[in-house]
């Protein structure tokens, strides 16, 4: 892994990923036409351990005042974007980062210009974060934010910010319903919010029948619940979503009109097809060596190199373990992907 270190204040910021310039991201379904300025933006997720998103209001005196977003601003010449986070986050909100992770890319267009945010994980940092222009901060809950009005460029963000940190892949296929019901319940106890549903190897039949019992669960619990390949299935038995494999991205026309779309990729070719055709994140494989896996493993360089601002969230798969978040999210990536079912979180 490249790390970069910079100096704030004395002592140091680590960046985690390595140092980038302001270039342009991947472009996607939401990337906007060159015929406006660009503007390129460090923007910082400053998250506390209730998982509140720290957003700060505009000052008086600067454009757009009063409306929310989150910390940092523009990249001067001369800087890269986490050089110019790190002095955003200094001369905004005066807090000095010490570990940065990097996370997404995306454009939005305004009326007379194009933003380029590049979007950091402010991990750790000194300090108290205070508004140094006379602006008001407030740690929000990213899927209902309290404050109003929000810069429309923050939306995106706050959307995939939304997405938890693990999901569990589970399969109907040699677990009975008892016990599968059981571990749901206390995975559910412990934070878990996202599913993957599988349903090789068993009759549709019966795993319709076990999907239309686990997503009521899951929903009393707060979860969302994806179905592996089938949007007919997902719809036929109330999903959140579907996630469609790797195989079937090249045919695709366009996103299932789901509520909630994710693609499995296992190169770089079909991460920019999922992000052209809009997926609301994605899950790469396999990072590391796995039993189940057929193809070898990319590593944690190739992962890095490959999502690199991406602008959807990514989930690392194969051969991930809950103490593996870390890494994962140094790398690039928004969270891990278990399988073995709702007992392996």
């Amino acid at each position: 892994m490249a790390v970069g270190v910079g100096t704030a204040m004395g002592r140091q910021t680590v960046f985690q990923g390595g140092s980038s310039a302001c270039g342009p991201g991947h472009p996607d379904r939401n990337t906007p036409p060159r015929n406006r300025p660009v503007v390129c933006v460090a923007a910082a997720v400053v998250q506390g351990a209730d998982g509140r998103v720290l957003l700060a209001e505009r000052p008086r005196g600067k454009l757009s005042a009063g409306y929310w977003e989150l910390p940092g601003g523009k990249v001067d010449a001369g800087e890269s974007v986490e050089q110019a986070l790190v002095r955003e986050l200094r001369e905004e909100i005066g807090i000095e980062p010490e570990t940065i992770l990097p996370w997404m890319t995306y454009e939005h267009a305004y009326t007379d210009k194009t933003v380029r945010l590049h979007l950091f994980r402010v991990a750790t940092w000194r300090g108290t974060p205070r508004g140094q222009e006379g602006q008001r901060l407030s740690w929000e809950d990213p899927r209902a934010p309290a404050v109003a009005p929000l810069l429309s460029a923050n939306h995106r963000a706050l959307q995939a910010l939304r997405l938890p940190p693990i999901c569990a892949i589970a399969t109907a296929k040699g677990h009975g319903e008892a016990q599968s019901f059981a571990c749901l319940e206390r995975a559910l106890a412990q934070g878990l919010r996202l599913l993957l549903l599988h349903g090789r190897g068993v009759a549709p039949a019966q795993f319709a029948q076990f999907a239309r019992r686990i997503i009521p669960l899951a929903r009393r619990g707060g979860a969302m619940v994806l179905i592996e390949g089938d949007e007919s299935m997902a719809r036929k038995v109330g999903a959140d979503g579907v996630q469609s494999r790797s195989m079937q991205l090249a045919s695709l026309a366009g996103r299932p009109r789901m509520g909630l779309w994710a693609a499995s990729c296992h190169d770089a070719a079909g991460l920019a097809r999922a992000v052209a055709l809009g997926a609301d994140f994605v899950v790469l494989s396999p990072v590391l060596p796995a039993a189940h896996a057929d193809e070898a493993a990319i590593g944690w360089e190739a992962f890095r190199k490959w999502t690199h601002d991406l602008p959807v969230p990514v989930y690392a798969f194969g051969g991930m373990r809950p103490e593996l978040l870390d890494a994962a999210r140094r790398h690039g990536a928004h969270g891990i992907a278990l399988l073995g079912g709702f007992c392996r979180t």
